[in-house]
């Protein structure tokens, strides 16, 4: 799990240009549970940014030992109870199996430490309502890597094209999120709907989280919702499909798609794009691939009534949210996102799942 590939979504780990925030030491972090590859994007994004990751911890030390070859500074602990028992020790990352990542957010923040989670943050209603009365209890952070935005440029990039009018007032969000399987790489949790919880849970968290983001809205509907399982009759409980509908609170609209259908031929894990409408205009996202040509990922495509833009912005933006996490947790300060974001992104997803209707089952 050491060596990363394009091809590979789950062991996705993108690295940009260090621009740290803090001194060596000033800040300093652990990550406990690595059942998903998405820890090393993690940490990845909170080193570049100057933390000093101290521990590492897991019961399983095949994991560990892959981790230590990404980060051989690091130290093992040989519990978690070490890492959350370290005063040192100001913020948690975690990748848990994803059922188990709101119990682990929990002991971290009864410890007194800021929590990171991997998307999605929690499976039930019950685990959101118990995450929210513990960030009101502690005042401390229940902060989530929704990475389909905070750590690809041409989204970044997006939002301040957005910020600045570029498009005028959004009123839509378009986005495609499909995903290669890659099942053999899989973990047998990966197929338990209790333990990933669907995949308007899991990967629909991304595409929900852009919504809110691109469209400034603060709560929303879900209209529609629907799930299939078209292909994989092997793993009846894997959703292969899903899609949704919502309307924000200021009219703006989402339609999303999320598949495991990515076909082996695509040299990268999946076309994600995402269209944003505006009132005076529009951006085109295409992320991770442009699909026939040669000119890589995170291109944006802008058209308004100025002109007609394309954009290709790797190694251009970076990746300001893990700066302003760590800045967030020192100064107690809400700039890389609101706690009130994170938890509507989830719940969002949640309903969604929950009232998703089932339109195929091999």
């Amino acid at each position: 799990m050491a060596e990363f590939q394009v091809a590979d979504g789950m062991n996705y780990a993108p690295k940009g240009k260090p621009t740290p925030v803090v001194k060596p030491g000033e800040f300093v972090f652990a990550a406990v549970a690595l059942d998903h590859g998405h820890i090393y994007g993690m940490c990845n994004g909170l080193t570049e940014a100057g933390a000093t990751l101290k521990w590492v911890y897991d019961p399983d030390p095949k994991k560990v030992e892959a981790f230590v070859k990404s980060f051989p500074d690091v130290k093992v602990a040989k519990s978690e109870e070490e890492v959350l028992n370290d005063p040192e020790v100001k913020l948690v990352a975690g990748a848990a199996v994803t059922s188990q990542r709101c119990a682990l957010g929990l002991r971290v923040m009864d410890a007194g430490k800021d929590y990171f989670t991997d998307k999605a943050p929690f499976t039930t209603l019950e685990q959101l309502a118990a995450a929210r009365k513990k960030v009101e209890e502690t005042g401390k952070k229940y902060m989530v890597y929704y990475s389909e935005r905070l750590h690809v440029e041409s989204a970044i990039f997006a939002g301040y094209l957005i910020e600045q009018g570029a498009i005028g007032r959004v009123i839509q969000v378009l986005g495609l999120g499909p995903h290669r399987l890659g099942a053999p790489g899989r973990p047998d949790w990966f197929f338990k709907k209790e333990q990933y919880g669907g995949i308007l849970c899991d990967i629909g968290s991304h595409q929900i989280e852009q919504f809110l983001f691109y469209a400034g809205v603060k709560d929303a509907k879900v209209v529609r919702a629907q799930i299939g399982n078209y292909n994989h009759p092997q793993y009846p409980e894997l959703d292969d499909f899903g899609d949704a509908t919502l309307v924000g609170d200021n009219g703006a609209t989402q339609y999303f798609r999320v598949d495991w259908f990515t076909p082996d031929g695509l040299h990268t894990w999946g076309d994600g794009r995402t269209m944003i409408l505006g009132t005076e205009g529009f951006i085109e996202l295409r992320k991770y691939i442009n699909i026939g040509t040669e000119d890589g990922g995170n291109q944006v495509f802008l058209a308004n009534g100025k002109e007609e833009k394309r954009f290709q912005v790797s190694g251009q933006v970076g990746y300001p949210y893990f700066g302003q996490l760590i800045l967030d947790c020192l100064n107690r300060t809400e700039n890389a996102m609101t706690q009130a974001h994170a938890f509507k992104a989830a719940e969002l997803c949640l309903q969604a799942q929950a009232q998703a209707e089932m339109i195929y089952h091999a």
